[in-house]
């Protein structure tokens, strides 16, 4: 790698670990809404899972016995399995009963399946076996990471809103991943390629849904309000219409006893 290309390598890399960063810590607003509500509401507990097992995995194949030239790679995923933890805990502890037990199997599942692939590389493979080894398992979950949010997009086109699918979140995906597909293509190493560049096809569906949906979520809001409004107005025209109904026929009985007497 050349020395140009080296540099511009190692830029991207930094600006991909604060990109990537700020993406460990988009979800901190989800988590303050779920703390002070004390409940998980309809948010899913599955990408915070799969991005705790893809921060493992690829901070494991970034390491220096694994590949050279990539610790970046290994600082910013050994950083994010520290974050991601947090919110998995958190989320254990306010979800109902039915999905504590779900997120617990997967928690259980998704070490079991790092500590596995740890110790099988260390043992079974070595030089390049390691790192196709460690790249494959890296890249698949990576790729399931990104695909966990469909459960969030399915909610999104049936109510058409995206309230449970942030905005940053989401342009945090692509700035990341386009941060991480760039490094990947200078560096020449098609798993971080390959699993950036369908995180990056994934969060530009976010975003385009976002857009479609975001404007339908406020003009429902507001012909929600205008129909409470206008349900106001005529409720007053008829409130004001029988008062004076009722005046007329006050007036008429007055104008008949008088006429009696």
């Amino acid at each position: 790698m050349g020395g140009l290309v080296h540099t511009i390598h190692f830029v991207l890399g930094i600006i991909g670990n604060a990109a990537t960063l700020f993406l460990f810590l988009v979800p901190t607003f989800t988590f303050k809404r779920i703390i002070k509500n004390k409940s998980t509401e309809q948010f899913s507990g599955i990408p915070y899972v799969m991005t705790f097992l893809n921060c493992l995995l690829s901070a494991w194949y970034g390491l220096p016995f694994v590949t050279s030239d990539n610790i970046l790679i290994a600082t910013i995923n050994g950083a994010g399995a520290a974050i991601e933890l947090i919110y998995v805990l958190i989320f254990f502890f306010y979800a109902p009963n039915k999905q504590k037990g779900k997120i617990l199997a997967m928690f259980v599942l998704v070490v079991s399946a790092f500590t596995g692939a740890a110790v099988i590389s260390v043992l079974a493979f070595h030089g390049k076996n390691r790192k196709l080894f460690c790249g494959t398992a890296a890249t698949v979950f990576s790729i399931v990471m990104y695909g966990s949010p469909l459960s969030i997009i399915r909610l999104v086109i049936r109510t058409k809103s995206v309230e449970y699918m942030p905005f940053f979140l989401s342009f945090a995906v692509v700035v990341s991943c386009t941060c991480w597909f760039v490094y990947a293509m200078l560096g020449m190493d098609p798993f971080i390629g390959t699993s950036t560049g369908v995180g990056l096809g994934l969060g530009l569906v976010q975003l385009i849904l976002y857009f479609i949906y975001c404007d339908k979520s406020v003009l429902n809001r507001k012909t929600c309000a205008d129909d409470e409004m206008g349900n106001g107005h005529t409720n007053n025209i008829k409130s004001n219409h029988d008062e004076k109904q009722s005046r007329f026929h006050d007036n008429q009985f007055s104008n008949i006893q008088n006429e009696q007497v």
